[in-house]
């Protein structure tokens, strides 16, 4: 029997949202001969919490289903066994990054990660808590299906559980190591109102995110596929491919990974949309088998988002967001010309490598930040209102976000270089115990 975990980490009241998680776990251990370990890390406050934990001893029980509901303290104490266990350099500054106190989207998937080990799990498979299944003739449509057809299969064997296959011959004796999904309805970098207020401003920004040597022409295709998922369009029957899956397809509310997320880790970056990504270009530039299937999840935002302190703090996200990119362009750009040199001669990818350009990258002229910044500068001042207030805040925090850029993707060497000492940490570390916990 394979032993999965599926999680759920949020900052974010979603009881409605534990429930029909809980469910897809019921869907797993239905069709599939698996143990399903449902992991919520929860970094919400006491009331939140609580009706977390209410909504969790409301799930029907099953043999082969278990609950874990675990707040950061405990959270930081299993952290903190794994990391000393693990004798690895710097240890307070692997906790911090491991757990932060601001928001990381890759950290709190990184403690996943780790606590899966523990587990012993072979694979993770990720949902957030903004977002909501398909309904299909009056039925969930639910990803694991998909992901439990085809994760960590060799592709030949993968093959014969998908629509169509598109994988080079010579990949197909290599493991499955990613299937994924794309969502549906709202975008999923929250700047709608961007593009309805100056269409232009809207592709001055996003392109921001491209690489600078990039032809107009490539930009406006890049800023035409950004954020925007599958669109709209209903789900009506499934469709699978096996292929090197492209980034702009598949989110991370709708992704499971084999194998590559005990290697590398995610970039543990704070208050920085998309630094969960990485895995994802990291499993295509390696040409690493994936699946890419139909089964979208509906992406929707919370009221936070409209408060005068959520939009400032969404807009610094994104803008860190698009600093980081001077890094990781480089890097994606360097890992796509040497696939190759990403494996060793098992398939497994080599954390060195990925470190080593990671760090490299670090010492790349800020230069092209400054750039994004000024065209930032006047894209939010052409807004006008709250837009424009957000322009005088950047101002201040010019120098430390340029800072902040750079000591991200340091920080992000150092975990990747420390990571499998972790990982082999967490798997001789018992993970802890939820409170009233089935087994």
């Amino acid at each position: 029997m394979r032993r999965i975990c599926l999680t759920l980490p949020t900052n974010r009241p979603c009881a409605a949202t534990i429930t029909a998680v809980a469910e897809e776990a019921a869907h797993a251990v239905r069709h599939f001969d698996v143990e399903v370990h449902l992991l919520i890390l929860d970094s919400c406050a006491a009331p939140a919490h609580a009706e977390h934990a209410e909504a969790v001893r409301r799930i029907p029980h099953d043999p082969r289903i278990v609950v874990h509901h675990l707040d950061e303290a405990r959270q930081r104490e299993f952290l903190r066994q794994a990391i000393d266990r693990s004798a690895a350099t710097k240890p307070d500054l692997l906790l911090e990054l491991m757990l932060p106190a601001r928001l990381s989207y890759g950290a709190c998937t990184n403690r996943a990660f780790l606590l899966a080990a523990a587990l012993g799990c072979e694979s993770v498979h990720r949902r957030d808590s903004d977002s909501r299944y398909q309904i299909h003739d009056g039925e969930p449509v639910f990803p694991v299906h998909h992901e439990l057809l085809s994760l960590g299969r060799p592709a030949a064997d993968a093959a014969r559980h998908v629509t169509e296959t598109v994988l080079a011959a010579d990949r197909m004796n290599r493991r499955v190591a990613m299937v994924g999904g794309s969502f549906v309805g709202e975008l999923s970098v929250d700047i709608g109102e961007i593009l309805r207020i100056d269409a232009d401003v809207y592709h001055d920004m996003v392109g921001l995110w491209a690489p600078m040597d990039w032809s107009p022409e490539r930009k406006r295709h890049l800023v035409d596929e950004s954020f925007r998922g599958a669109g709209t369009a209903a789900f009506t029957a499934d469709h699978s491919t096996l292929t090197v899956v492209d980034p702009m397809r598949v989110d991370m509310c709708n992704i499971a990974f084999h194998g590559v997320h005990e290697h590398v880790p995610l970039p543990p970056a704070t208050d920085t949309i998309g630094s969960d990504y990485f895995l994802i270009h990291l499993v295509h530039d390696a040409a690493l088998p994936g699946v890419l299937h139909n089964r979208n999840i509906v992406n929707f935002y919370t009221g936070e988002r409209r408060t005068d302190s959520g939009f400032v703090a969404y807009q610094l996200r994104f803008v860190k967001f698009l600093l980081s990119m001077l890094y990781f362009n480089t890097v994606y750009e360097h890992m796509a010309r040497t696939d190759a040199s990403l494996l060793d001669a098992q398939g497994r990818v080599r954390a060195s490598a990925v470190a080593r350009l990671a760090r490299r990258s670090a010492g790349l002229d800020r230069s092209e930040n400054v750039h994004r910044l000024d065209v930032l500068d006047t894209a939010y001042r052409k807004l006008g209102g709250r837009y424009a207030e957000f322009a005088d805040l950047l101002v201040g925090r010019r120098e430390r976000l340029l800072d902040e850029a750079r000591g991200d993707i340091e920080d992000f060497a150092l975990l990747t270089e420390s990571w499998e000492q972790l990982v082999a940490a967490a798997r001789r570390t018992r993970p802890p115990r939820t409170p009233g916990q089935r087994r």
